[in-house]
């Protein structure tokens, strides 16, 4: 199985230490003040997995979409 890239936007600015844990990701924050994460994710209970981690830490979720 391939993986896939998603786009996943987030509410606020996330600290060092978590945007460094986030490995394969590219991370930008405008200045709205939402982050937006790019990255390979290689299935889907990975995706379910990586949005249980930000509702544990109680990270807001915008959106999320594919990127072709």
């Amino acid at each position: 199985m391939t993986s896939h890239v998603y786009e996943v936007i987030v509410r606020g600015r996330m600290s060092a230490e978590l945007m460094a844990s986030l490995e394969g990701f590219s991370i930008a924050t405008d200045e709205g003040g939402l982050t937006r994460l790019v990255g390979h994710v290689p299935d889907q209970p990975e995706l379910i997995g990586l949005l249980a981690a930000f509702d544990d830490l109680h990270i807001e979720v915008v959106s999320v979409n594919p990127v072709t």
